[in-house]
């Protein structure tokens, strides 16, 4: 195969990298191309056994043919460049907010609706890195017992901000208190609110969540009501759901839905992000009903592996395999 990593240097890039390695593609892949911005140009990365280089994104570049070209360098580069790859007959696994609720273009979790990858080409959206796990958890219960209603409040680490997010907590840590990402010092702090407030109230991320679940599920008729929080968290995402069904079920009829879904585990634990850090599964527990036809859990993932980069890798997976590449 022959694959590029638009963003090679970002923090779900280099997590690319890394997933080449534990998935054992980089076996497969006889010409790897990495590409970044032009103060990144020119530095060398180890993939496997071999360095690479890191050349400049240019539009030429995206016009050559690639089995697939993953991006993570945010909207604006993959409006451009991404659409310019497009026309140039390749699969562009983007993992920006760009193309999610573009009509024609898939919405993607592999385990939940991957099927609707065979045949296609073209651009593939990987949704937010909330939404992934949350949707992967409730994703059995959800075709089972008919989802009507979701509250979900969220427990976002900083590194869903990228690096620049990463280093403000760890410099605050360190004694600075210069704000420059994050509306407040998120140090010893909980932030209410993630992206900009919309006309509704709810802010962008808040919207994120709402309008990929309806497109990943396919059904505009369910509701959901997030709260998007920031954390002084480095990796994991965690979720507090309480969610409504059509009919009911017991505790134990649900843990069997949730065991039942690839990539999901339940436990009887209660798992916090410094355990999912670097793990590829998403961890449900603390599971409660406390009236007939509702529900409450506990849902957690890493958020650069599970809501990014391990999402991406596993889109490249299934489509490679439904299509025979």
């Amino acid at each position: 195969m022959k694959v590029a990593v638009v963003g090679a240097t970002g923090e779900v890039g280099r997590m690319f990298l890394r997933l080449f390695e534990e998935y054992n593609l980089i076996n497969e892949i006889q010409e790897l191309r990495l590409f970044a911005s032009e103060r990144s140009k020119g530095q060398k990365i180890k993939v496997g056994s071999k360095h690479y280089i890191v050349e400049k994104l240019e539009e030429e570049k995206m016009k050559e043919k690639y089995d697939y070209i993953l991006f993570s360098a945010g909207g604006s580069v993959s409006e451009k460049f991404a659409s310019i790859a497009e026309k140039a007959g390749n699969v562009v696994i983007d993992n920006s907010s760009f193309f999610r609720m573009k009509e024609n273009i898939p919405l993607v979790v592999p385990e939940i609706n991957g099927d609707i990858l065979k045949g296609y080409k073209g651009i593939i959206a990987n949704p937010n890195c909330s939404t992934i796990q949350m949707v992967l958890a409730l994703n059995n219960i959800y075709r089972s017992l008919i989802i009507k209603e979701i509250v979900v409040s969220t427990y976002q680490a900083v590194s869903g901000a990228g690096n620049k997010g990463l280093m403000e907590l760890i410099n605050q840590q360190q004694g600075n208190t210069e704000i420059k990402h994050f509306p407040k010092m998120i140090n010893n702090n909980v932030i209410p609110i993630i992206g900009d407030i919309l006309e509704s109230g709810f802010t962008k991320e808040e919207e994120k969540m709402i309008e990929e679940t309806k497109k990943i599920f396919d059904d505009k008729k369910i509701k959901i009501y997030p709260t998007t929080v920031r954390v002084p968290v480095l990796y994991g995402h965690s979720e507090s759901i309480f969610f409504r069904t059509e009919k009911d079920a017991s505790v134990n009829e649900l843990i069997e839905l949730i065991e039942k879904t690839p990539n999901v585990k339940y436990s009887e634990e209660y798992i916090s992000p410094i355990e999912v850090a670097g793990t590829d599964y998403t961890y449900v527990s603390r599971l409660r009903k406390p009236e007939e036809k509702t529900f409450l859990m506990w849902v957690i993932a890493d958020n650069i592996r599970v809501g990014a980069a391990t999402n991406a890798i596993r889109i490249l997976l299934k489509h490679k395999e439904l299509n025979s590449i």
